[in-house]
């Protein structure tokens, strides 16, 4: 040791905080120790200033304060530990790699109060064991599976657990119900909002939507198939210029639909791992990747290509035209060099999903910053889209399935025999919960967070701005947040993200809001009209029907029959309407207001009578100022009744229609079809994935070596990459925050990027 003459007083030790035992041979570590990886075995270090006993003035130290790279702390309590102890239990940080320094100061008083009597810095060095080797997951998805290389890969067919179910058994679509008429009859709201009954918040319906666009893209088709629309249905409520509502099978997979099934192509990868923000080819990544595009990947950088924080547009590189293709949706089809450009075609769509596109791409670039110098470019690129692959897996297993309800099986490691694909019947109907989807995001913050010319933009675009006090309310509706990308920079992702995190989502139900309903993706032929609410109908001129392809997708792509796929899941079929909704009665009620004759054809059957919240209480003014959620609604004719007059018989029934209509488990957002549909795909896509978080050992030497953990909850995502703060947010997002803390700090506006 090389210390001042005071120094001797204090000294250092290592502590290996799984044990609370000081490490052999480290019981002094001096003043500048070289630490090896190769040599110490510790997932979490500490260390503590041991006091001189034999000093002189050892009697004198009443606390030690630490000043580190790891912040500022006081010990008022031996053993002084560099981060806190509990009667010996020591706290603990990794050992990662790089250069750190230390000091430690002994005072006379408590709380580092008194006279400083001793001083002991050390510097002190930790360096990597050896050459670090990645097992790198492909792009595409080949090779995961060491023996059946092409499991989940790219361009794949969708896999089947049932028969497939054709006219001719080959390809032609099963005959039913027309789609829009069963939409008008089962999907519809009438503008009554009912709410999710397990708090389950805005969160949920669009992490599903992320994860839909990391694992799942049909190959579309040229064949036309127009669903029906009849302006003459008393129900219809919408003017539709088109004449019909458009529709165009999935593209046939090759060699099938002609002498055999015809199947589907899924031309993603299969995998949770990270495809919506890499996507899935060396083209796509070089662009997104900082550095140039010239057929190279070795020159690029590790950081992700970001405007100011935020995502990229086509003409970031100054070429638009040779910018990667994207879909373009709404009123980004008028402009679409000002489409931004993702790992996924679709971050476009919705301003909730272009966020968490945002949030991800940032936190690349964070780890990619908190990673040594001395490692290369391609090495820092791909830890860091290992652990945001990992912290998408654990988000969705940890967070957003207990949420929902899905309770899978304790994992007992990989297993190559299970096949990780996509299956069509989850595509195609279980992974279809549009009904959660919220029909606005609702915003409160301080009035000068945003200047007057701000806020008539936000008008302009059909935003709904009120001023409040010093506060202003914000409610975007969905048909706005479609296609407008630039609002997430506008509006602030700090906002966005607690806006989600505030409100509970639809219920997941049969019904679902008009603007999915009937008008989606659609641009509104009156644009001083309202884009949300029963005035809708007046702004729209064209009819898009998310409910009646959802129901027109299952019989292209020959999905069984609801009772049958039940029972190809291993559920009891149904015998009644009633066992499918829990209602009492399946028969339309003698009331003088419902036409006897013809009642599926009267209007008033749609109407709610009675709206109740989640204690079962009657809510008599549902628009009143602090008004509970409503989580059911009573109308003036059963589910059942409806569904028994348009289908006739339970094994009629469309099997996406029947399976939400089911009466939910207990505790969860599902029936029990839907329930088993998501156990089944998401326990295939844990147990089948090579590099899933739980069997990937590089993900534990990424953190002994780098400190850089992917166990991190989506809020711990949104607070390390916007203005949101460490607590302003409930720490599970994907629930409504309940109690006195509920409430949300407002972001500050400091300069930063939202």
């Amino acid at each position: 040791m090389n210390l001042d003459t005071d120094s001797t007083l204090l000294t250092f030790a290592l502590v290996d905080a799984e044990t609370d035992q000081v490490v052999a041979g480290y019981e002094d570590l001096g003043a500048s120790p070289e630490l090896n990886l190769n040599d110490l075995d510790l997932k979490r270090f500490s260390l503590i200033a041991r006091v001189n006993p034999k000093h002189p003035d050892a009697d004198s130290v009443e606390s030690v304060v630490f000043e580190s790279n790891f912040g500022n702390r006081t010990e008022n309590v031996a053993p002084y530990a560099l981060f806190g102890d509990l009667k010996g239990d020591f706290r603990g940080r990794s050992l990662s790699v790089g250069d750190f320094a230390i000091k430690a100061t002994a005072y006379t008083q408590d709380r580092g109060r008194g006279d400083a009597i001793a001083t002991l810095d050390l510097e002190y060095t930790v360096s990597p064991s050896g050459t670090l080797e990645l097992d790198i997951r492909s792009l595409d998805g080949s090779g995961n599976n060491l023996s059946d290389p092409s499991l989940g890969q790219v361009n794949t067919n969708y896999s089947r657990n049932t028969e497939t179910n054709y006219a001719d058994s080959i390809s032609e679509q099963v005959e039913g119900p027309d789609p829009r008429f069963i939409s008008n009859r089962i999907y519809s709201d009438q503008g009554v909002n009912l709410f999710s009954e397990n708090g389950v918040t805005q969160w949920a319906g669009y992490w599903g939507q992320f994860l839909d666009h990391t694992i799942g893209l049909r190959q579309e088709g040229t064949e036309d198939a127009p669903i029906t629309f009849d302006t003459g249905d008393p129900l219809e409520e919408f003017q539709n210029d088109f004449g019909s509502i458009r529709f165009q099978r999935s593209q046939p997979a090759p060699g099938t639909g002609e002498t055999g099934p015809r199947e589907q192509v899924n031309v993603l990868s299969s995998f949770i791992d990270g495809w919506a923000i890499y996507g899935g080819s060396e083209e796509r990544l070089e662009w997104l990747r900082e550095g140039p595009v010239d057929g190279d990947l070795s020159n690029n950088g590790a950081r992700l290509l970001l405007e100011d924080g935020f995502l990229p547009t086509a003409e970031a590189r100054g070429d638009a035209s040779s910018a990667p293709t994207m879909d373009l949706f709404g009123r980004l089809m008028g402009t679409p060099d000002q489409r931004i450009i993702a790992g996924d075609v679709r971050a476009n769509q919705s301003l909730p999903l272009t966020t968490i596109h945002t949030l991800f791409a940032r936190e690349h670039n964070r780890i990619v910053d908190e990673l040594p110098d001395f490692l290369g470019e391609e090495t820092k690129f791909q830890i860091a889209r290992k652990v945001v692959g990992a912290e998408q897996q654990y988000i969705t297993y940890k967070e957003f399935l207990p949420s929902q309800g899905i309770d899978l099986d304790a994992y007992e490691g990989y297993d190559a025999t299970v096949d990780p694909s996509i299956t069509n019947e989850f595509a195609t109907v279980g992974f279809r919960a549009h009904s959660m989807i919220h029909g606005e995001i609702e915003i409160e913050t301080e009035a000068d967070r945003f200047s007057a010319e701000q806020l008539e933009s936000f008008e302009a675009q059909g935003i709904e701005v009120e001023l409040v006090g010093d506060e202003v309310e914000i409610a975007v509706p969905l048909n706005v947040a479609i296609g407008q990308p630039a609002l997430v920079e506008e509006i602030g992702i700090d906002l966005l993200a607690s806006a989600l995190a505030g409100e509970a989502q639809y219920k997941n139900d049969e019904q679902i809001d008009n603007q999915l309903r009937s008008v989606l993706f659609q641009v509104p032929s009156n644009p001083d009209g309202k884009l949300d609410g029963p005035d809708l109908p007046e702004s729209f001129s064209t009819v898009v029907d998310l409910g009646a392809l959802d129901v027109q997708r299952g019989r292209d792509h020959g999905i069984p029959l609801y009772n049958d796929l039940r029972e190809a899941y291993g559920l009891e079929r149904i015998n009644s309407f009633t066992d499918i909704t829990g209602e009492a009665t399946e028969e339309f009620p003698n009331a003088p207001d419902i036409d006897p004759l013809d009642p599926l054809n009267d209007p008033d059957i749609l109407r709610f009578d009675t709206l109740l919240d989640n204690e079962g209480n009657v809510i008599p003014d549902p628009d009143a100022e602090g008004a509970p959620d409503a989580v059911e609604g009573i109308r003036a004719t059963t589910l059942a009744a409806r569904l028994k007059a348009i289908y006739g018989d339970v094994d009629n029934i469309d099997a996406f229609v029947g399976m939400v209509s089911e009466e939910h488990l207990a505790g969860s957002e599902f029936g029990e079809l839907q329930s088993a549909l998501w156990t089944d795909q998401f326990s295939a896509l844990r147990d089948g994935d090579r590099f899933f978080y739980e069997n990937d050992a590089d993900l534990a030497n990424i953190e002994q070596r780098f400190g850089i953990s992917y166990q991190r909850s989506l809020s711990d995502i949104i607070a390390d990459n916007s203005l949101v703060e460490p607590g302003d947010l409930q720490g599970n997002v994907f629930k409504v925050a309940e109690g006195p803390e509920a409430g949300f700090a407002f972001p500050g506006s400091n300069g930063a990027i939202g």
